[in-house]
């Protein structure tokens, strides 16, 4: 057993880390059926054998996924839902300028922009 240490999707391979410390390479061969990226901490089950260039994986199974960083600092789902239903009253005045052929001021659109972005992170994550 040990922990992801880093994997590289767009190289095929990454490292993990025994639970003794032992660093052990990881090709994405060795990957379960469908699993294409792995984030750093992520818990897995593997053999390992010795291969040209030191301990190998074989058979590598995730046993528990990394935590996200994202989901752990999002904004509470209550909070959400008030900051949503006035972006909603805030999107409701742009559209209707909008209708008029008025963009909002740059300053306002930034701002907007900015929550947009920031809602959407929490609801993504």
């Amino acid at each position: 057993m040990g922990k992801v240490k880093f994997y590289d999707s767009g190289k095929g391979f990454g490292f993990l880390v025994t639970d003794d410390g032992q660093q052990v390479y990881l090709p994405g061969s060795v990957l379960p059926k469908g699993v294409t990226e792995l984030r750093a901490g992520t818990r897995m089950e593997f053999g390992i054998a010795e291969g040209r260039k030191g301990a190998q994986a074989l058979n590598a199974r995730i046993v528990e996924a990394a935590p996200s960083v994202a989901r752990a600092k999002r904004t509470p789902a209550e909070e959400n839902a008030v900051i949503i239903q006035d972006l909603a009253t805030v999107l409701e005045g742009i559209s209707a300028g909008l209708r008029k052929g008025r963009y909002p001021e740059k300053a306002q659109g930034a701002r907007i922009a900015a929550a947009l972005r920031r809602v959407a992170d929490d609801l993504e994550a």
